[in-house]
């Protein structure tokens, strides 16, 4: 398809539905760590995920080839995508959907913030401090609140899922400021995917047993993550960036946390009391500032936006 300078009925269809794609992705690990250990369904998830890749590469001619000067960013990448990774499905496994919906989904906040810190040319402009202090006044409304029954808003989840928000960006980070940000999209993802795979196994035997009575809806689950989310939804999500443009694509960032929110209500029962709402309408509105392009953009780069740099979760 014909690369376009803007987003038409397709692309607005396509974006929506991988932000739909990321929503249900967060019920589908909370459901699946019923039966499989948290830590333990993430290194599955990572291992199975780096053989559809290496099969994707393969199959499409690609290079595994390690390039000079990018072995100790990737490996470093790898080990934060495994903290990330840990602290996200563990948050998943003590508190809500909904609640990870508004925490997680402020990356692009730390990212803003460390792309300001350390990368020329990136840095925060009025419009965005005033999208970065909408969404963390979402996140700490979120946070404080601890309305809603019992048991369904832990104070450990809701910090874990801070941390894996931080780590996500920390991993754009590394990528964007080390030669990493050269190698093609399937080999960064490929780097975190191997690298993680031995940390994350390794790791989740100390998070207690390994497989929690597991049924056949457990299992689907991790095969849902591997091929719809990991492997087919990476790479269609990479697709869309090579025909819009990555402003345009990262802009409809914020509806993740907007769909996670219902899905976690809708599928799962979850209490969504007006106190989620409120944050989630400042963490939304505050991406959307965050992700608005400049007036005059460079035109050797297309901003600071995180979410094509790293389409997970």
């Amino acid at each position: 398809m014909q690369r376009k300078d803007h987003l038409d009925a397709f692309g607005v269809i396509s974006l929506t539905g991988f932000s739909l794609l990321l929503a249900f992705n967060q019920v589908v690990i909370k459901v699946a760590n019923e039966g499989i250990q948290p830590v333990y369904l993430a290194g599955l998830r990572s291992l199975g995920g780096a053989c559809c890749i290496l099969a994707w590469m393969w199959w499409r001619g690609l290079s595994t080839r390690i390039s000079p000067g990018t072995g100790w960013a990737g490996v470093l990448i790898g080990v934060i995508f495994a903290l990330e990774f840990i602290f996200l499905f563990m948050a998943l496994d003590l508190t809500t959907v909904s609640r990870i919906s508004v925490i997680f989904y402020t990356m692009p906040v730390w990212l803003a913030i460390g792309a300001h810190v350390l990368l020329p040319g990136e840095r925060l402009t009025g419009i965005k401090v005033l999208g970065l202090a909408l969404a963390v006044a979402g996140m700490a409304w979120a946070m404080l609140n601890r309305s809603g029954p019992v048991g369904e808003a832990s104070v450990l989840g809701d910090l874990l899922a801070l941390a894996g928000s931080i780590g996500w960006a920390a991993v754009a980070l590394t990528v964007r400021a080390t030669r990493l940000k050269e190698e093609t999209p399937e080999m960064q993802l490929l780097w975190q995917l191997v690298v993680s795979t031995p940390i994350l196994l390794i790791a989740a035997l100390f998070f207690g047993p390994l497989l929690r009575d597991p049924s056949l809806i457990h299992w689907a689950g991790l095969g849902f993550q591997i091929v719809a989310v990991v492997s087919a939804g990476f790479l269609f999500w990479f697709w869309l960036l090579s025909i819009y443009p990555a402003a345009s694509v990262a802009s409809f960032s914020f509806l993740a946390p907007i769909f996670g929110v219902i899905l976690g209500w809708a599928l799962l029962g979850e209490h969504v009391g007006p106190e989620i709402w409120v944050a989630l309408a400042l963490v939304c509105a505050g991406l959307v500032l965050i992700n608005r392009p400049a007036s005059n953009p460079p035109k050797s780069a297309d901003g600071p936006t995180p979410a094509p740099q790293d389409p997970r979760a």
